[in-house]
C-alpha cells in the first residue's frame, strides 16, 4: 500500500505545474515565498590565476596543446540559452561543492609514470594538480560541472523543461568557483543545461576540480583538488536566496569542511524560517563517520527530506551490515518526514512516518552505475515540486530515471530521456488521479 506524505503544520510546498485547474496539490504547510532583499550578484569571467589554469585555457580554445581539448558542450547538453532575465523564485536551490570534472582514458604505465596507486581517490594540491594535468597532454578527456549534486540538478532541470500546462521549474546552485577560466567554464556548462548558478566568483580564487583517469579494465582513479569549492560562506545574498526558494538541497560532501558546515546551519535555518523544505544528501559512509554529529545535528533541527543509499542509511543510524535498509529506512523516517534509500539493483524504499514502502528496480541492461542514485534524487524531487503526494508514484519515477541513466554511459540524464520520464509521469498522475 502507497503512503502518502505527512502535511505539518505550516508547511507547504507550492507546486510549479497545475495538473488540473481545481487542484493546488499541497505537500507541506509553509510560508508564501518572498521577494529577495539582496540583488543576485553578476557573474563574470576574470584572469588566470595560475599558470596550470593558463595552460587549460590554451587546450580549451585548443592552441598549442596537441590534441588536449576541452569542449563547453557535452552528448545531452540542452539545445536552447536560458533568458538573461533571472526568476523571481526558485523552485529548486541546490547548496554544493562546485568542482570540475576532467575524465579521460589512461593506461597502467600512466599510472606508474606518476606514481599513482589504480582504483584510489587521493586529494592534490595545486602544483600535483599541474603536473598531472600537463602529463595528459596528448590524451583525449571530457571536462564537464561536475559533481553529484550537479547531476541531480541537471536532470531535475530537464525533467521540469518542458511540463504540461505550466511554467519551467526554476533550478539553480550556490556554491564557490574561483574567478579564473575554469570557473566560468563551470558557470556555462550549468546554464546551458537550464541550471543557473548564483554564487558570485571568489576573486583570485581558483575553481576545484576531479581529474578521473579510467584505465582499460574500468578501474578509476580520482585526484581532487579542492580549491575554493571547500569555503562556502554564508552572506546576505546567499541568505536571500533562501527567501525565494522552495527546495534547498544541501550536498553532504560540504560536511567535510568545518567552516561550511557553519553556513549549512545558517542557510537550513533560513530555509526553515522562510517556509523552503531542507534536503540533505548523505553523499559518502565515510563522510558521515567523520562528521556524524554534524549530520544529526542538521537532520534532526531542519531536514525535511534525505537522500542516502543502504550503507549510508545504515552508518546514519549506527546499524551494522547485516541490517536491513529497510529498518534504516524505518529508523530515520521517525526524525526525517521523507526519507529516500537506494539499495542498488535491488530497489529502493521511501519512509514516512517509521513506516516504508518498497519500490522495486526498473529493467534495465546496466552500462554504468555512475551516477545512478542521484539521478533517482532528481526524480524524487521532481515529483516533489509537482506537489504530488502519493510516494510509490514519486518513488516509481526516481527508479526509471536512475534506470535510464544507469543503461547509458555517463551520469548526466539526456534532454530527450527526461521530456519522455516527465511526460508519462505527469499522464500517470492525471489518469491515476494520484497528485
Amino acid at each position: 500500500m502507497a503512503l502518502s506524505l505527512p502535511s505539518p503544520t505550516l508547511r507547504k510546498l507550492p507546486p510549479f505545474i497545475s495538473l488540473s485547474e481545481s487542484n493546488s496539490f499541497p505537500l507541506f504547510n509553509r510560508t508564501p515565498l518572498r521577494p529577495p532583499s539582496c540583488p543576485l550578484p553578476i557573474l563574470s569571467n576574470s584572469n588566470f590565476s595560475s599558470s596550470s589554469d593558463a595552460l587549460l585555457y590554451v587546450c580549451r580554445c585548443g592552441s598549442e596543446a596537441g590534441d588536449l581539448r576541452l569542449s563547453d558542450f557535452d552528448d545531452h547538453e540542452s539545445p536552447h540559452h536560458l533568458p538573461d532575465n533571472l526568476p523571481d523564485t526558485w523552485h529548486v536551490l541546490g547548496l554544493g561543492q562546485a568542482m570540475v570534472d576532467f575524465s579521460g582514458m589512461v593506461d597502467d604505465e600512466f599510472l606508474d609514470r606518476l606514481g599513482l596507486e589504480k582504483g584510489t581517490r587521493k586529494v592534490v594540491n595545486h602544483e600535483e594538480r599541474g603536473r598531472i594535468l600537463r602529463a595528459m597532454d596528448g590524451c583525449s578527456y571530457k571536462a564537464a560541472a561536475g559533481g553529484s549534486l550537479s547531476n541531480t540538478l541537471v536532470a531535475l532541470a530537464r525533467l521540469g523543461a518542458q511540463p504540461i500546462g505550466g511554467p519551467s521549474l526554476n533550478v539553480a546552485m550556490a556554491g564557490s568557483v574561483g574567478s579564473d577560466p575554469l570557473g566560468g567554464f563551470y558557470r556555462s556548462k550549468l546554464r546551458r543545461a537550464n541550471v543557473n548558478f548564483l554564487s558570485a566568483p571568489v576573486k583570485d580564487g581558483t575553481t576545484g576540480t576531479v581529474i578521473v583517469l579510467t584505465t582499460p579494465d574500468a578501474q578509476r582513479t580520482m585526484l581532487a583538488y579542492q580549491g575554493t569549492s571547500s569555503r562556502v560562506n554564508y552572506d546576505s545574498c546567499l541568505a536571500s536566496l533562501m527567501s525565494k526558494t522552495s527546495i534547498l538541497v544541501v550536498e553532504g560532501y560540504l560536511f567535510e569542511f568545518p567552516d561550511t558546515i557553519r553556513t549549512i546551519a545558517m542557510a537550513c535555518e533560513e530555509a526553515r524560517k522562510c517556509g523552503a523544505l531542507v534536503a540533505i544528501t548523505a553523499s559518502d559512509v565515510s563522510c558521515i563517520e567523520r562528521h556524524y554529529d554534524d549530520f544529526w545535528d542538521i537532520m534532526a533541527n531542519y531536514a525535511d527530506i534525505i537522500f542516502a543509499n543502504s550503507d549510508e542509511a545504515r552508518t546514519l543510524c549506527h546499524f551494522s551490515s547485516k541490517e536491513s535498509p529497510i529498518s534504516a529506512t524505518r529508523y530515520l523516517s521517525h526524525f526525517v518526514p521523507f526519507v529516500s534509500v537506494t539499495d542498488g539493483p535491488r530497489g529502493s524504499y521511501i519512509g514516512v512516518k517509521g513506516e516504508s514502502v518498497y519500490i522495486p528496480p526498473n529493467p534495465c541492461v546496466a552500462v554504468d552505475t555512475c551516477g545512478a542514485g542521484d539521478a533517482y534524487a532528481s526524480g524524487i524531487l521532481y515529483g516533489l515540486s509537482l506537489g504530488v503526494s502519493d510516494s510509490r508514484s514519486i518513488g516509481t519515477l526516481a527508479s526509471k530515471v536512475a534506470s535510464v541513466v544507469v543503461a547509458q554511459q555517463g551520469t548526466r540524464l539526456g534532454v530527450e530521456d527526461a521530456a519522455k520520464l516527465a511526460e508519462s509521469f505527469v499522464f500517470h498522475c492525471q489518469s491515476k488521479e494520484l497528485c
